[in-house]
């Protein structure tokens, strides 16, 4: 078999393949587009990255292969862990064969002595990701039981800092930093799903790589129950990201002949974290699957009447949002069997006839009527104990066996991968599609999964569970062409690429307090582009942090996400309607932009400050949001700066509708807001414009316009 050099090469993206390494190929580049390259320069960046032997190390170094093993002396993380009953603990796989093109390569190895075949799919993607995923077949005549198998990508010598993001329950996806020193950062979720702690990415980057400069790599596991990502750095000065499933004990056993696929594992990098993102964005965007209707304004009830069903009052509540401009009215948890509060009837997913004596088809015709679309809530995946379906089939409940795991949220999970179960809650759902025009289905999944158990065999069961809720909502999905599904759980808690490719929109978090939200939005939009970002309007005093804001600064931080309102309008005075519509109608002006556009987020010295974006693809226009988050230590603030416009065309900037006044008594006006001012799109990205002197938790749009 020869041996040569592969360059996959995409999106403006090169990876440089060397496979004479021991075990696996090694990826000797992974990042700037390197141009054409004949073989013998090939050869030499190969031969150039060979390390040499040193004291006290083995005499021929090992290399961070693909699959990084202790056989070929590999003393970091393994990229494979498993065995047969305590034996073959430690595979070597040698490579039978690469199959390979432009942009992909697929590449063969197998373990005689271990009765294994690998197999593992590179991409190199039109938005330049790099996408990875690993085949192991046991070959042998016994069972080999498989612990970890993990898609392994090097970094650079020169990323020195680890980002990743943390959180909680109404505050997902916080940021956290710290430096990429020898040794292993581990991220592991349990919960069997990623958690509301769980980090969207892992990146290594320059030290103080921001979101428009600094080189950095990351990786994201495409799977929505229980994964791993780990950056290691060894001794030898390899450094690497590697993203996994996290199996439990015994969860996957190979018998002979069967196969385990890991899930997809993405790499992307950039000059900055808004450079890495935009190739997660153009990827999805990509999708045959992806929603190309402009993205519909969403009302949902929760935080309007929580489990309050009255029929006059959501028909007057759908009569207000239908003047304020919603497409979408959506009916929240509370309709269904003994569901008058979140301790009972999960599981019966048929409308309660003591609060709904006529059905639900009054509240639905009346929203259509109205000129909106219908959608409604629905925790398919869970249970309560005191419902119909539990008291008939307690051992559809995911347990260990002999006991049911602790409740949370006064609930339990079905176990999707029994027969019975599965088939429950896909008939149920489908009756109620089939009944009435339900256009949309807000997924919810309100507890995490511990202890979850087949109680059939007694074997861990997340895996199984998360393979048929796919199946689940690929079958809905085909009965149902058309049917959009938002994935929440308990806010955003599962968002993810594997979650994506069968939903169209996620809940970012629970939490709608606008200043927590520029966070949340900020660092989920590493992964998700805008119009897949639930982000909605609430009332005046948030339900999660009781914290107050005007309506510009609640309307503004949503603007420029898949926009909802949850506020009961019933309660809204006349002159707070038209501002309400007046921002509607702004985003529907602007949804085209908004949600094809180029995220920008500005890197500025001030901390109390936030401007973000978002650039035409072809920067002939961009709106931006400037927020005054605090008080700011100068007075008045200095220069900003707005990223991604071309540097050799002229702007003018202006005030966006529907914020045209700033400030308050006292102030002189803003030159440049009079009546917008021009200049060109590299003085905006360097010399910037004199801020708006605000008041603390208030926010502007600033548009800017290509000129001739």
């Amino acid at each position: 078999m020869q041996r040569r050099i592969l360059h996959l090469r995409h999106g403006g993206t090169s990876l440089v393949l060397d496979p004479t390494t021991p075990g696996l190929p090694t990826i000797v580049h992974w990042g700037d587009d390197l141009g054409d390259l004949d073989q013998p320069d090939l050869d030499g960046l190969a031969l150039a990255a060979v390390p040499q032997r040193v004291s006290g190390g083995l005499d021929v170094p090992a290399r961070l292969t693909l699959l990084p093993l202790d056989a070929d002396g590999w003393l970091g993380t393994p990229g494979l862990e498993g065995h047969r009953d305590g034996r073959v603990f430690s595979p070597s796989f040698g490579l039978v064969g690469i199959d390979a093109d432009q942009t992909t390569a697929t590449i063969t190895a197998e373990d005689g002595y271990g009765g294994l075949r690998l197999v593992v799919e590179l991409q190199v993607t039109e938005a330049g990701l790099v996408r990875q995923r690993l085949s192991l077949t046991n070959t042998g005549d016994d069972d080999y039981s498989v612990l970890s198998l993990a898609a392994t990508f090097p970094v650079p010598a020169q990323a020195t800092e680890i980002l990743d993001t943390t959180g909680r329950h109404l505050r997902e996806r916080t940021p956290q930093r710290r430096a990429f020193t020898v040794g292993t950062h581990l991220r592991e979720s349990r919960k069997g799903r990623p958690g509301a702690d769980a980090s969207l990415l892992l990146a290594a980057g320059t030290s103080g790589f921001g979101f428009e400069r600094g080189r950095v790599h990351a990786v994201h596991v495409a799977w929505s129950g229980n994964h791993r990502l780990a950056a290691e750095r060894t001794i030898t000065a390899e450094a690497s990201l590697q993203g996994s499933e996290l199996l439990a004990p015994g969860e996957i056993d190979l018998a002979p002949g069967a196969t385990y696929s890991t899930p997809w594992v993405l790499g992307s990098w950039g000059d900055g974290l808004d450079d890495l993102a935009a190739r997660f964005h153009t990827e999805l965007r990509a999708r045959a699957s992806h929603p190309a209707r402009p993205r519909p304004v969403t009302l949902n009830t929760w935080e309007a009447v929580y489990f309050d069903h009255d029929l006059p009052t959501l028909l007057a509540l759908a009569e207000r949002a239908a003047a304020v401009g919603v497409e979408r009215f959506v009916l929240d948890d509370g309709w269904f069997l003994g569901r008058r509060d979140d301790t009972a009837g999960l599981g019966d997913w048929t409308v309660d006839p003591v609060v709904w004596p006529q059905g639900l088809a009054p509240l639905v015709d009346a929203v259509r009527g109205l000129g909106m679309e219908f959608g409604l809530w629905v925790e398919p995946e869970m249970v309560n104990l005191d419902s119909d379906l539990a008291r008939a089939h307690p051992e559809w409940v995911l347990q260990p066996g002999g006991r049911l795991p602790a409740e949370g949220r006064q609930q339990h999970v079905l176990n999707l991968a029994d027969p019975g179960a599965y088939a429950h809650v896909l008939e149920s759902l489908d009756a109620l599609l089939v009944e009435h025009p339900i256009s949309y289905l807000k997924w919810d999944h309100n507890r995490e999964l511990s202890s979850a158990g087949d109680a059939r065999t007694g074997h861990a069961a997340v895996h199984e569970h998360t393979l048929a809720l796919y199946r689940l909502l690929d079958e809905l999905r085909r009965r149902h062409p058309g049917l959009e599904i938002e994935s929440c759980a308990s806010g955003g808690a599962r968002v993810d690429l594997g979650i994506l490719e069968r939903t169209d929109r996620i809940w970012t978090s629970d939490c709608i307090d606008p200043l927590e939200r520029l966070v949340n939005q900020r660092y989920t939009g590493l992964l998700v582009p805008p119009e897949l970002l639930g982000a909605h309007v609430g009332g005046p005093r948030s339900h999660s942090t009781h914290r107050s804001h005007e309506l510009d600064l609640r309307a503004g931080v949503a603007f420029f996400g898949h926009l909802g309102i949850e506020w009961d309008l019933t309660t809204v005075d006349d002159e707070q309607l038209v501002v309400l519509a007046r921002w509607v109608e702004a985003h529907k002006q602007a949804r085209q932009l908004l949600h094809s556009g180029r995220v920008v987020n500005a890197d500025l010295p001030d901390e109390t400050a936030d401007l973000r974006g978002v650039v035409a693809q072809d920067r002939s226009r961009a709106l931006y949001a400037y927020t005054q988050t605090a008080t700011s230590s100068t007075y008045p603030a200095g220069r900003i700066h707005l990223p991604g416009l071309d540097p050799d065309a002229s702007y003018r900037v202006r005030l966006a509708a529907p914020t045209t006044s700033l400030g308050g008594a006292g102030q002189s006006p803003l030159l440049w807001a009079l009546d917008g001012t021009r200049t060109t799109g590299r003085a905006l990205a360097t010399t910037g414009i004199q801020a708006p002197v605000l008041f603390p938790e208030e926010l502007v749009l600033l548009e800017a316009i290509l000129i001739g």
